[in-house]
């Protein structure tokens, strides 16, 4: 579990592909490095991975993640290049103050930046989601006004969100831009994009409330059928 409150920015030194995924190195990351351990969990760019090697001293402190396919297509590591900065927080521990909300690591998607504009010392960009699939359903749904939304691993909130042209907004303050990459990323670049995973808990929750988890939302159909039977029998209009 994370707070999406970045710690660090690393850098990549190595990319080592292979048919199965790839391994990734990441250096100039001492600062996060000194309570590591092996099979430690890091959340890299919204990502949460497995610590398999590390040294706190060689390289400013690198540490080894193996990124299997799923996690290639799911997020924008597999664009990343030697030389790229990645936003690192640790897993959150039980003395953290908690800053930012539940952040599992887990990427729901991703989407693209379509625009960038100063206010002032912040920034207002506004990020594209893709067309939903069966196997890849949309998360407007998840998505709300001052509600959080995690974007490559940082934890923001919401300031728009379109349903009709599938996008939505955030602002960065100034002291948020200096720490990390995303006011660097160009129009067009890819974010990763983990909603509030409380909204999908109250989703299903409401689902399964109302009889749903059937294809089409059987469920919630019988319920307002039920509903205005009730009614139209209540004022005489059906026996």
């Amino acid at each position: 579990m994370f707070t999406g409150l970045i710690e660090h920015l690393g850098t990549v030194a190595s990319i080592d592909l292979d048919s199965g995924g790839c391994t990734l190195t990441i250096s100039d990351s001492a600062a996060i490095l000194d309570d590591c351990h092996i099979g430690d969990s890091i959340a890299v760019n919204g990502a949460c991975l497995t610590v398999t090697k590390f040294d706190v001293k060689e390289k400013g402190g690198w540490f080894e993640v193996w990124l299997a396919n799923e996690t290639l297509e799911r997020t924008d590591l597999g664009e990343r290049r030697v030389g790229d900065q990645l936003n690192l927080e640790r897993a959150m521990g039980s003395h953290t103050r908690f800053g930012g909300h539940f952040v599992q690591g887990h990427v729901d998607g991703t989407a693209v930046i379509v625009s960038k504009t100063p206010d002032g010392d912040s920034l207002r960009l506004v990020f594209q989601l893709p067309e939903s699939t069966p196997s890849r359903p949309s998360l407007l749904p998840y998505l709300i006004p001052k509600g959080y939304v995690t974007i490559d691993g940082t934890s923001l909130t919401l300031t728009e969100v379109d349903n009709a042209k599938k996008t939505f907004g955030i602002m960065l303050i100034q002291h948020t831009q200096e720490k990390i990459t995303l006011p660097r990323k160009e129009i067009g670049a890819k974010v990763n994009i983990e909603v509030d995973m409380v909204g999908k808990y109250v989703e299903k929750s409401v689902v399964a409330a109302l009889g749903g988890g059937g294809e089409d939302g059987d469920g919630i159909r019988a319920l307002v059928e039920k509903v205005v039977e009730d009614i139209l029998t209540k004022k005489g209009l059906l026996k």
